[in-house]
């Protein structure tokens, strides 16, 4: 029934689709829809890319693929052959010895920023496993990488059990497209593009290994790691031939269908891990429980479960004297995204030495900060119309009893004498106060618009938030 009304989505929708009108599919499993409902709750989460590519501080995996993109430019060296490329960046293993890798103080750090959730690549594009698995010796716990013989030489676990220990919910990143396997890439023809590269029907037993391939890895994860209450995965054009729509610029050139057969994975992982969240990002359809849009908001609320995964500094990756955003910047996308109704997924790249940069640390800290006062605007809300109003926004309760109002300040401006929104119907019996202190505020309606009076002696940095409780009916 599921696959029946997937098919009569796609049908239905127009070629090119923008954000809004997605093909969604809703989850119909009660228990993940009870995890979805958790998810809204965190509102803020951790994602992050590593692997031994952040050695060279280059692009994770896309220097491998031979397509004449930006990302996927070989900026390391002067290197005249692609297969001589191929052959350093799949040694950099050999070198890969995170030494200061020390997880808890990320969890630690992470916890005290406000994140409840977090998402690692337990495998990128380029094939490199950062998790134990035994389906292929291109792992971190191989004997020819230096760190296979730490104690925490599985990092998966490592992270995993050091944020599951702070209470957050714990996100297995998974890359479907493998550049390494024998059965993606195959050495007898070479790479033209992501794609495969050979025909998958003349083939169908090396595709079937790849499959099986992938299904085993993941199954790994689903029973050897603990608790997971989230899956994941990247490569988007690793779909079936009937999600294909070439008129969509990034799926123009993607030939035919890659389908690693999600119904057998799905049902191997929520048999698992009960209620696991599927994210087969960008395919629309039964595994695909929220959206993801990529390193920008969207201008309206989604009329699905979306996160906005975005970098912290410029790249995903680590790249040395990387250019962070301001801790300013940050708060205001989680208060813009959270009023649409979205999650902020913030990603952090870990270094080769297993650290993250200081600027990232210096980050998390001031966030805590402010969410640790204003944290009530933001965990366990909802949207509410009309989201934003100038340079206001707003959430409410999931009771819908109170409504919140952030007031975004720009860098360095001082809390002004008032605030003023539109558009929100507030009655005039409500209650409203300083999130920060409690204290009861001022105000009047004058037509559509609401005025709010602040003490002069409020400080606040970032956004101002201040409380408007309802009138019982």
């Amino acid at each position: 029934m599921k696959k029946l009304i997937f098919v009569l989505v796609l049908f239905l929708s127009i070629c090119s689709y923008s954000q809004e009108n997605y093909p969604f599919v809703a989850e119909t499993d009660p228990q993940a829809l009870q995890k979805l409902e958790d998810w809204k709750d965190w509102k803020f989460g951790l994602l992050m890319h590593w692997g031994p590519y952040s050695e060279w501080g280059v692009v994770e995996s896309w220097s491998l693929c031979p397509e004449d993109e930006g990302w996927t430019q070989r900026t390391k060296g002067t290197y005249k052959s692609y297969y001589q490329y191929v052959k350093d960046y799949e040694a950099l293993g050999k070198q890969f010895n995170p030494e200061k890798f020390d997880p808890e103080k990320w969890a630690k750090a992470a916890k005290n920023a406000g994140m409840k959730y977090m998402v690692f690549t337990t495998k990128h594009h380029d094939g490199f496993n950062m998790f134990d698995t035994k389906q292929s010796d291109y792992k971190i716990t191989a004997d020819w990488v230096p760190f296979h013989s730490n104690p925490k030489a599985d990092v998966t676990k490592e992270i995993f059990s050091a944020f599951r220990n702070e209470g957050f919910g714990i996100g297995a990143y998974f890359s479907k497209p493998d550049w390494h396997s024998e059965y993606f890439w195959w050495p007898y023809f070479p790479p033209k593009d992501r794609n495969v590269n050979y025909d998958l029907k003349k083939y169908p037993d090396r595709w079937k290994n790849f499959q099986d391939f992938t299904y085993n890895q993941i199954n790994e994860l689903m029973s050897n790691y603990g608790k997971v209450d989230l899956l994941w995965l990247d490569g988007g054009w690793v779909r079936p031939a009937e999600t294909i729509d070439p008129k969509i610029e990034w799926e123009k050139n993607v030939p035919h269908g890659q389908d690693v057969n999600m119904p057998r994975i799905a049902k191997m992982c929520r048999q698992l891990q009960p209620g696991i969240i599927i994210v087969d990002r960008w395919v629309p359809g039964p595994f695909e429980n929220y959206h993801t849009p990529e390193q920008e908001i969207p201008k309206k609320p989604l009329p699905y479960p979306w996160e906005t995964c975005m970098t912290m500094a410029g790249s995903w990756s680590y790249v040395p004297n990387d250019t962070y955003k301001s801790t300013n910047t940050i708060i205001h996308n989680l208060i813009d995204i959270v009023a649409k109704g979205g999650n902020y997924l913030l990603n952090i790249g870990p270094g080769p030495d297993g650290e993250w940069h200081d600027t990232a640390y210096i980050r998390l800290k001031e966030i805590g900060e402010w969410m640790k006062i204003n944290g009530e605007a933001i965990y366990k809300t909802r949207a509410i119309a009309p989201y934003k109003s100038g340079d206001v926004c707003f959430t409410q309760s999931k009771d819908g009893k109170t409504v919140y109002a952030s007031r975004l300040l720009n860098e360095n401006e001082p809390v002004p004498a008032e605030i003023s929104f539109s558009g929100l119907d507030v009655p005039a019996k409500s209650t409203v106060q300083l999130i920060s202190t409690g204290k009861k505020l001022k105000w009047k309606k004058e037509g559509e618009t609401v005025r709010v009076f602040l003490p002069v002696s409020g400080k606040s940095s970032h956004a101002v938030v201040v409380k408007i409780i309802l009138p019982s009916k």
